[in-house]
């Protein structure tokens, strides 16, 4: 069945894909990002596609979206919150401001379409909320502080989220990706630490070019990725959680086990706390 799906950064890396798969599904489609003349470029023209500019730091514009989108296709079926930027580097290098512009765009960006999407949502009383995280939204990885902050962020968010929405039939799917060739290593999508330090400056230099070297040689393909995300929109029960490629499942799988671990032995200290009287 057609859906209407908004699409946040659809100019660049995975999201054009996300945009072309929806549409060649028969879904009609409202893709969004800071320059909708490149989007327009990439997907073409169609009676099923709307474009328009956002900035998902921006309620305002937010609300515009979903207005123009709801009077021209009449619905709002599912929000793809995928737009994203990578704030790279050592903790203590990266500025107090920096590691705010992470959590502005990752975090609070898609807070801000998610709240516009929400109250046409409820009036239908369906929908579905789809945020693309990262397996750094729940395993913490070296010189990503800033990133995977924002990323558990979004992971107890929308964990959360589904409880809220559940009683106005809104479902809610948490999808984390491995490495995907996507532009997000490149450097329109990525900042590195502003700061200097001299005891990380050699782990810098080194870590730095190590990310930069793995940019266009990432395993998984973002066309399949797209493919699947669109078949999980269209899945008559989705899953609260998808991860994606053949990297991220294991690597989610220990961590779940890390964890389990990591409980256990907590048992006989931490276990008989409570206030006995």
């Amino acid at each position: 069945m057609s859906k209407v799906i908004l699409i946040t950064g659809a100019g660049r890396g995975l999201g054009p894909n996300i945009a072309r798969q929806a549409l060649s599904a028969g879904h009609r489609v409202i893709a969004t990002g800071r320059r909708p003349e490149k989007i327009q470029e990439l997907l073409g023209e169609s009676e099923n596609l709307l474009v328009t500019a956002l900035d998902i730091t921006s309620t305002s514009e937010a609300v515009k979206v979903v207005k123009s989108a709801v009077e021209k296709f009449g619905q709002m079926d599912a929000l793809i919150n995928n737009a994203s930027t990578f704030q790279a580097g050592y903790f203590e290098e990266i500025s107090p401001e920096a590691m705010r512009q992470q959590l502005e765009t990752n975090l609070f960006g898609p807070m801000n379409v998610t709240r516009a999407v929400l109250p046409q949502m409820r009036r239908q009383r369906s929908g579905h909320v789809v945020t693309i995280s990262s397996t750094a939204g729940i395993i913490g990885q070296e010189f990503c502080a800033a990133y995977a902050t924002s990323k558990f962020g979004v992971e107890g968010w929308m964990e959360s989220l589904r409880f809220d929405l559940e009683p106005f039939g809104i479902n809610t799917t948490i999808v984390e990706p491995g490495f995907f060739r996507t532009e997000l290593l490149e450097e329109a999508s990525t900042s590195w630490a502003d700061l200097t330090i001299e005891d990380y400056a050699d782990r810098t230099r080194e870590t730095k070019a190590g990310w930069q070297s793995m940019n266009g040689q990432q395993a998984g393909d973002p066309v399949k990725l797209a493919r699947a995300i669109i078949a999980v929109v269209g899945a008559g029960q989705p899953p609260l959680r998808f991860v994606a490629g053949a990297d991220a499942i294991p690597a989610v799988a220990d961590k779940g086990r890390e964890i389990t671990a990591q409980a256990e032995a907590s048992r006989e200290l931490g276990f008989d706390l409570n206030i006995t009287n």
